[in-house]
């Protein structure tokens, strides 16, 4: 008998136990890692975002049932199963239950990874005994209840918000996902959203905290991603510094709302922004980038200075990723809205101003002498 990961959002778990919690279903392209699933194996699953193990199931077979049971999306891959335990998240086994018990969350550094183990499913507990833990925690907590409060907006993510688009002269509706900060780029995952949280290396929370401060010196209002505002540098919490807003101007759609909130670092005059700032040390310089593009795209005529700011070394990188054909064939080309600030050009004008005690005399534009934007010629006629 093997222990398979079946993954679940709080939506999508629902819906499977209000058919029946009779048939589970998997994404087609995933197909290739159900090929060893046999009868009485049993799927283990887990809700994304609240992490949380709900349920144990024991799986009949193949299931050529083709009801409509998710609303968003078919899971055409199904397999016929009987519930051994089915729980509400609220009475879950909390994933830190399992710190130092299992392979793929042998220690604290593993926790948000869990070694990739739950990026995907279904996913084959390499070892059995790992499977057996879950499956004997679940019975217990199906025995002995204990509530644990659960963020529904974690559980019940809102994955689609309405913009819109232009199509020739006109504007036409559209809908788009914004993903949450702490959700890695993934290859297939069943029924669920990302779950891994990647947090800010000292270095990133450092240049946030010299971003900040700078603005604030300045005079004008900043903002610290929505995600960020407990870390701390030298002491200090990011939340708690001078000039940090709490709300953001909301003269916005919800998704531009969304992606702006999670962006590093903003300075703001009243309702306009003034400035935004991505900063990329360890993670994918692809995934900065990506939030510029989103906010441009869904707010074209926005005039606000972006920049990418990085270590020097990933200089080239950051030269790649922005000359995408997705990010330089379009209206607006990424490369010539978003400069790239290397760090250690950031810290030097940063200290010059300090040291000349300049920052209330400068308007967030000096910047641009600092950044670097990339041309995307190819120098060939």
């Amino acid at each position: 008998m093997n222990y398979w990961l079946d993954l679940f959002t709080g939506t999508t778990w629902d819906e499977f136990r209000n058919y029946g919690a009779r048939v589970t279903g998997f994404r087609s392209h995933l197909r290739k890692y159900m090929q060893d699933i046999r009868p009485g194996d049993i799927f283990l699953c887990y809700l994304t975002g609240v992490m949380r193990w709900v349920g144990a199931l024991e799986i009949v077979g193949k299931s050529d049932d083709k009801a409509k049971i998710w609303k968003d999306d078919e899971y055409p891959v199904r397999f016929a199963v009987k519930p051994l335990v089915l729980l509400d998240a609220e009475h879950g086994v909390p994933m830190e239950d399992l710190e130092g018990r299992v392979d793929f969350y042998a220690s604290a550094k593993d926790a948000g990874k869990f070694k990739g183990f739950v990026r995907r499913s279904p996913n084959l507990f390499k070892n059995p005994a790992d499977g057996q833990l879950v499956l004997d925690l679940l019975r217990a907590a199906e025995r002995d209840p204990q509530s644990r409060k659960v963020d529904k907006a974690k559980l019940y993510p809102k994955r689609l918000y309405s913009a819109s688009r232009k199509k020739g002269k006109k504007t036409v509706p559209a809908s788009v996902s914004v993903p949450d900060a702490d959700e890695p780029v993934s290859t297939g995952e069943n029924k669920s959203g990302a779950v891994t949280e990647v947090a800010p290396t000292t270095r990133h929370t450092e240049v946030q905290f010299t971003l900040l401060k700078l603005g604030a010196d300045m005079g004008i209002s900043v903002w610290v991603a929505r995600n960020d505002r407990s870390k701390t540098w030298n002491g200090k919490t990011l939340s708690d510094m001078p000039g940090i807003v709490d709300e953001l101007p909301a003269q916005f759609n919800d998704a531009t709302h969304k992606t702006i909130e999670l962006i590093d670092v903003l300075w703001l005059h009243r309702n306009s922004f003034m400035a935004a700032f991505e900063i990329e040390c360890t993670t994918s310089v692809y995934s900065g980038l990506l939030r510029m593009s989103d906010l441009l795209a869904l707010q074209p005529d926005l005039k606000t200075k972006l920049y990418l700011v990085a270590p020097d070394d990933r200089r080239s990188k950051v030269e790649q990723e922005i000359l995408r054909p997705t990010f330089t064939l379009r209206e607006r080309p990424l490369n010539e809205t978003c400069g790239f600030l290397a760090f250690s050009k950031l810290l030097e004008h940063v200290e010059a101003i300090q040291r000349l005690g300049l920052a209330a005399s400068l308007k967030p534009d000096f910047l641009d002498k600092a950044a670097e934007y990339f041309n995307d010629s190819s120098g060939m006629s």
